[in-house]
């Protein structure tokens, strides 16, 4: 009896043991892990679960882990089933997604279902239609928009390459071409918008199918408007084709200027060579680029530790979406969720509009502000970092603008091959 009662009260202690361990707090995570986005969206995904893990290695949300509930999303037809099986496992944030075409229907079947969505990478415009379960924002953008993306891209090139060039901004004629997808459409009207406002001469906007894309015959066309600045929002592999469509045709441009997906990426230098060189992109930084002078001292902190963990794990500095991923990872795990009075998608949401991270101080060199419910700016990060790369030699690309971010000066390389 007396060994019964002991072996009874050794599984009570145990059991209690157990019971005290602090519950982990769930939050759901879709990237493309497989399919044709997958490289981007696995490094963005290794971005976040790094920031995860080094919040965790810190002890965690108030003493408690931070699990994520990781569902694969290979293309836009997969969002909203993943969406709504992580709506049904409870959790009250869901991160992703670095793919604009996946972006839009997962945010607004989240918003749908009441839960927060946080979007790490993709630039798309902010979905329409959302209707939100309550007075409160539940889609909130960290990196830059397709918009800002678009509209700097025209900017640099009339305020710093121009005067470069000796050129004056209204002598120049502007083109834009891009894939006719959610993402492409949102940069585009981004350097199109841009365009009019600066009151600049407009030769046309070509947009394209990228899986019917005949590159010779929109370059062509392109041609016969006559730009001299051609602004580019691609994929990595129609962009690659317009660009070697543009070589063999013989397309006399000034300058041109492409942004995420293409021409930012190393694939896009590595495979193009000698006809990248010259050629400028708007997009979010990578470590290998990115001046860590210009972050305040803690994001200088973090990077060195992440950029450390990282090159440990995958033998490689972060790409561009690993950067955003990571510091967006960082911005909610370690600013955002430990604000919230509670964890539930109106709390969390509360913290997020409530939370200010200055310029610089998540380790890509973005700040925290999000845009207020109900205007233009809703759920967009006011101080995302953009900023201008330009590729200076093969296989090589710096940063050359803004000047706190620069690490090389702007080089006016003839692009004509």
């Amino acid at each position: 009896m007396r060994r019964l009662f002991v072996t009874t009260l050794v599984l009570s202690l145990a059991a209690a043991a157990c019971s005290s361990k602090p519950a982990p707090v769930r939050i759901g995570a879709i990237y493309p892990l497989s399919g044709p986005q997958s490289p981007g969206g696995i490094d963005e995904y290794r971005g976040v679960k790094l920031a995860l893990d080094l919040v965790n290695a810190d002890g965690g949300l108030h003493g408690r882990p931070v699990e994520l509930l990781t569902r694969d999303v290979p293309g836009p037809d997969a969002a909203t089933a993943a969406v709504d099986g992580l709506a049904k496992e409870g959790v009250p944030v869901i991160v992703g997604s670095y793919g604009s075409v996946i972006s839009e229907p997962a945010s607004i079947e989240a918003s749908h279902k009441g839960v927060v969505f946080w979007e790490t990478g993709a630039v798309g415009s902010n979905p329409m239609g959302i209707e939100a379960a309550g007075p409160e924002e539940l889609f909130f953008r960290v990196p830059p928009s397709g918009a800002t993306l678009g509209s700097s891209a025209v900017s640099f090139v009339t305020d710093q390459l121009a005067p470069m060039l000796h050129r004056s901004a209204s002598s120049l004629r502007f083109a834009v071409a891009n894939v006719d997808d959610t993402y492409g459409s949102a940069v585009a009207a981004g350097a199109v918008t841009q365009i009019h406002a600066l009151g600049l001469p407009f030769a046309g906007q070509f947009p394209y199918e990228a899986a019917r894309l005949d590159a010779t015959a929109v370059v062509q066309a392109i041609a016969r408007a006559k730009p001299d600045v051609l602004f580019v929002a691609a994929y990595l592999a129609d962009g690659v084709a317009l660009r070697r469509a543009m070589v063999d045709e013989h397309l006399k441009l000034v300058a041109s200027i492409g942004t995420s997906s293409a021409y930012c990426m190393p694939q896009f230098g590595s495979t193009l060579g000698p006809a990248a060189v010259g050629l400028f992109a708007s997009d979010k930084p990578d470590e290998a680029v990115l001046d860590p002078a210009a972050l305040t001292p803690d994001a200088r902190a973090l990077l060195e530790r992440a950029g450390a963990v990282y090159r440990a794990a995958y033998g490689a500095s972060m790409s561009a979406p690993a950067l955003a991923g990571f510091s967006a990872g960082w911005a909610l795990f370690h600013d955002v969720l430990p604000a919230a009075a509670s964890l539930t998608p109106a709390a969390i949401s509360t913290a997020a509009m409530s939370v200010r991270v200055p310029a610089g101080g998540l380790p890509n060199g973005s700040g925290l502000e999000f845009g207020r419910p109900g205007t233009p700016t809703a759920g967009a990060n006011l101080r995302a970092l953009s900023v201008i790369e330009e590729w200076v030699s093969v296989g090589q690309m710096v940063v050359v603008w803004p000047p706190p971010f620069a690490t090389q000066p702007i080089k006016a390389i003839a692009i004509e091959r």
